[in-house]
């Protein structure tokens, strides 16, 4: 191996580099949004070998593609340059999960309290239950017993590591209406509890273990928000200053305001807050661990929301565009389960690409307008998706003609939208490594201990990734931990290969 700036060159930084040239490789690809398929000529700007191959597949040879069970049958044969493409691509990201299961929807978490199920949906129930497994054997680790919930929105985690492990939470959260509602489930959950005692209620059939009763004490909320720029002292801002309550719950660089120390914790932390929450763990003793799953990347500032490691920041050509950012948001597992299952829903691009060629046409100055989901737009026609979506830049539906024979034509085309919008999916698990590898890398280089766990099922959890890092050993908090999760009575399941990033070589 080379050497490095920062000394030997770990497997991590070896890894982001090549991720980083892959996508210089393909930066058109990474670039390119389906919505300009038809106005910039998208397809005719792959290579002509792919252009057959694909041209001629089918939706489930295209899931197989993406790494999906292989469909049976003769296929289409794939030019090497693809396969080669596409192999790269599934071997330089995070593993995410069961590879190849089919997508099904979560149901209710037998192992979560049914008070704490209320206001909450199926997928949440999900998330908080095994993110709160987490933090409960953080805390163990550490001995922290306190946890600040940044961006706690409705309260749903901080309110299951409240009142159901029993931990002191405090809930930061900078939307008013969000607060409030938190606030008030809290509070119909402590009536509940008065009326009924802090034990479960009676179940119809028993739980698959000893459920702990509740513990009658709920988080403490602070309205406020985090600002990246400020330090560390002063990086919780009240939503509408001024307002007292909303003290920094982490007190200033020495510690928190009673010299105790904290878990900070943060669920899909958008945008930015997911690296001020490690800039301000790496920065404060008084944090002794965090957990963050990130999403909404392309509201990334860039810089400083990324990158944040100086390895990354080296590299030549590590610039992420908003749409390469976006395109990590992209829920991958459920599209591949959509074209295995030939869907319906897979016209949508092809509607909103032939679209935009209507909009521009009338008006050559918009472009790529924010046009909202029309519901249901598979189960429409075009024209009738078309005079939905028109009003909404602007634009009267009766001056554009709608189904002409260009606009039939266009949709004729919809086999090759569909097959150029599943390449850009190759690279979009690309995008999130690079970004998840960079916040590890900043970690890595401070020597703090961390580790990258594919906690959550990606099938109805798309940003699935939870970034732990703790100035203790974490062997202890990730020990066992998939063991754990699936011994579940539920529609989830564990992670059938382990990331070679959990628990790392620092993590032990």
């Amino acid at each position: 191996m080379a050497a490095s700036p920062l000394g030997t060159l770990h497997w991590e930084q070896q890894r982001a580099a090549d991720i980083v040239r892959l996508l210089s490789l393909y930066r058109p690809l990474l670039d390119a949004c389906v919505i300009d398929f038809f106005t910039e000529g998208l397809w005719a700007q792959l290579p002509p070998p792919w252009q057959t191959a694909l041209g001629s597949a089918t939706p489930p040879q295209l899931a197989h593609l993406l790494g999906g069970p292989d469909p049976g049958g003769p296929g289409p044969l794939w030019p090497l340059s693809l396969l080669a493409f596409a192999a790269a691509a599934r071997a330089l990201s995070f593993p995410r999960g069961p590879p190849g299961a089919a997508p099904r929807p979560p149901c209710h978490s037998r192992r979560l309290h049914p008070l704490l199920r209320r206001h909450v949906k199926p997928k949440k129930q999900h998330e908080i239950r095994r993110l709160g497994k987490l933090l409960q054997r953080l805390s163990q680790a550490t001995g922290c017993t306190r946890v600040v919930d940044v961006g706690a929105g409705q309260g749903h985690l901080s309110r299951f590591l409240a009142f159901g492990l029993g931990l002191s939470v405090t809930a930061v959260e900078g939307d008013a209406r969000l607060a409030g509602a938190a606030e008030r489930f809290d509070r119909e959950l402590l009536r509940e509890l008065h009326k009924t005692g802090a034990s479960a209620p009676p179940q119809r059939r028993p739980p698959p273990q000893p459920r702990s009763p509740l513990t009658p004490r709920g988080p403490q909320h602070i309205p406020g928000r985090l600002d990246p720029a400020l330090p560390w002292g002063e990086f919780l801002l009240p939503p509408h200053p001024p307002a007292p309550a909303a003290r920094n719950p982490l007190g200033g660089p020495g510690g928190a305001a009673d010299g105790a120390r904290v878990l900070v914790t943060g669920l899909h932390a958008c945008g930015d807050l997911s690296p001020a929450l490690l800039r301000h763990f790496a920065r404060s003793p008084s944090v002794a661990a965090v957990a963050s799953v990130g999403c909404c990347y392309m509201k990334l500032s860039t810089p400083p929301g990324y990158p944040l490691s100086s390895w990354v920041s080296a590299l030549p050509g590590h610039e992420l565009s908003y749409r390469a950012r976006e395109s990590a948001c992209h829920a991958l597992e459920q599209y591949r389960g959509r074209l295995r299952g030939g869907s319906p829903r897979l016209r949508a691009h092809c509607y909103r690409a032939v679209l935009e060629t209507l909009i521009r046409g009338a008006r050559p100055g918009l472009r790529r307008p924010g046009v909202q989901t029309v519901k249901k737009a598979h189960a429409l026609s075009f024209p009738q998706y078309a005079r939905l979506g028109l009003p909404r830049v602007g634009l009267d539906p009766a001056s554009i003609p709608l189904d002409s024979d260009a606009v039939g034509t266009m949709l004729e085309q919809q086999h090759k939208v569909v097959a150029f919008f599943s390449l850009t999916l190759l690279l979009a698990p690309l995008v999130e490594t690079l970004i998840l590898l960079d916040r590890l890398l900043y970690l890595r280089e401070r020597g703090f201990h961390c580790a990258l766990v594919p906690l959550f099922d990606p099938r109805f959890s798309p940003r699935n990734l939870v970034l732990v890092a703790a100035r203790c050993p974490l062997g202890t908090v990730l020990a066992g931990l998939e063991e754990e999760d699936g011994s579940e009575d539920e529609a989830e399941s564990p992670p059938e290969e382990q990331s070679p990033l959990r628990p790392g070589p620092q993590a032990q």
